[in-house]
């Protein structure tokens, strides 16, 4: 009988032989971690074997979604502590959906167990962190994803095969926005003990001892330099990762920024709800621009990317693409808007289990590489924003010029215990 293949995987008599069945643990599964995992369901012979959370609320509930999913949750084993998930010896491959101050420990010691890994964005906390998961990948030869799903996504790669035919002419300019309108941080609110169930101590691993307060929690981690880089980390990993593969870029040469907690100074916060970054590379420059709590961005959408050209400016965002001619230029090359086709996150996880089955890691959309360079040039953002300091990058060496900014920024800073292991 004649078999298909989809993904790398065979089929016969539209079933997925055993051999090819591949058994998911999720770590960290209130957010993306949840939605990654409903994505990977989708691809034919991926099962879940192991959930993984250090608020047993939050496992209860998806160990419920998994049997009205029709999946037996039965077969399903639970852990509030990620190690112990590790040792289950049928898993072949985790998901890491935790905060992202977790990723880099959390991955390095996934590998090292023998796991391959689909890591959420930014793939680390630091620059010190993003270098090390990259040298594990490396050591134990595991295939890593980055979650940076729009690097599946067949519109936004269309977009970058036009900009790459030249018909822009020099692009000049890179403009990055995203204006949240959604998004806002929660309200100042007391210390209390922790909500029952939850192991605040696990959640708060390396990151500094504190009182558990709701408003840092879940969610609001973002917000919060222990945890997170805000906005910067969040969306625009996703946008400057396109702004920078686009334009084809390495890491910038200097950077300044600029912003701070304008528009709900009432609210409990850290990183900034607004604020403007400038990246210079050799032949254009990067502008990032982000607030939250507001939608009326550039174009009239709530985010994108515009590569303004001499002839053009190409538009791209998570709604489609288009090309504006610039009216001065002899060559019309206006391109009416493109809208996507296909769901980029199912793709990336087929992206992700094909390579796998393949045993290569370059078959990847994004690697654990890609996702550490982009998480770099975010990361040197949040520096500037934070020294108040125009930063120069020293690509030799990989290391700003400024050394007292190295020591302070550059490097992991852990706590309770923690180290960041050796590769």
């Amino acid at each position: 009988m004649p078999t298909v293949s989809s993904a790398n995987f065979t089929y016969f008599k539209n079933k997925v032989l055993p051999n090819d069945q591949l058994n998911l643990g999720a770590i960290g599964i209130n957010g993306m971690g949840w939605s990654n995992l409903t994505a990977a369901l989708k691809v034919p012979g991926v099962n879940i074997v192991a959930l993984c959370d250090v608020d047993k609320n939050v496992l209860d509930k998806r160990m419920a979604d998994l049997s009205k999913m029709n999946i037996d949750a039965s077969k399903v084993k639970t852990y509030g502590n990620y190690k112990k998930l590790l040792d289950q010896k049928d898993i072949d491959a985790v998901i890491i959906g935790t905060p992202d101050h977790w990723h880099a420990l959390i991955m390095i010691d996934a590998v090292e167990a023998g796991k391959h890994v689909y890591v959420e964005k930014p793939v680390g906390n630091s620059i010190e962190e993003c270098r090390a998961m990259v040298a594990a990948q490396k050591r134990y030869n595991k295939i890593v994803q980055a979650g940076q799903w729009q690097r599946s996504g067949q519109h936004f790669r269309d977009a970058v095969d036009f900009i790459r035919t030249g018909q822009l002419g020099n692009v000049r300019t890179v403009k990055v926005w995203c204006y949240q309108g959604w998004m806002k941080p929660a309200p100042n609110v007391p210390d209390t003990d922790p909500p029952p169930g939850v192991d605040y101590a696990m959640w708060l691993g390396p990151a500094p001892k504190r009182k558990f307060n709701s408003s840092r929690f879940h969610f609001n981690f973002r917000w919060f330099w222990d945890y997170a880089g805000g906005l910067m980390t969040d969306w625009g990993v996703h946008l400057m990762d396109y702004a920078v593969f686009g334009m084809n870029a390495e890491v910038p040469k200097t950077v300044s920024a600029l912003g701070g907690i304008f528009a709900y100074p009432e609210l409990y916060q850290e990183t900034p709800d607004t604020m403007g970054a400038l990246y210079e590379f050799d032949k254009f420059n990067l502008i990032w621009d982000h607030a939250i709590g507001i939608d009326n961005g550039l174009f009239g959408k709530d985010h994108g990317i515009a590569f303004i050209g001499n002839n053009g400016t190409l538009e791209l965002d998570r709604g489609g693409w288009e090309v504006i001619e610039e009216n001065r230029s002899k060559d019309k090359i206006k391109v009416e808007r493109k809208k996507p086709t296909d769901n980029a996150l199912l793709k990336h996880w087929e992206n992700f289990v094909a390579a796998i089955k393949s045993g290569k890691q370059d078959d990847l959309n994004c690697p654990i590489s890609t996702g550490a360079h982009i998480a770099t040039v975010c990361q040197l953002g949040n520096i500037a924003y934070r020294s108040k300091e125009k930063i120069t990058w020293d690509k030799t060496n990989n290391r700003l010029t400024n050394e007292k900014l190295n020591q302070q920024y550059l490097s992991a800073q852990y706590h309770n215990g923690y180290k960041l292991q050796k590769v």
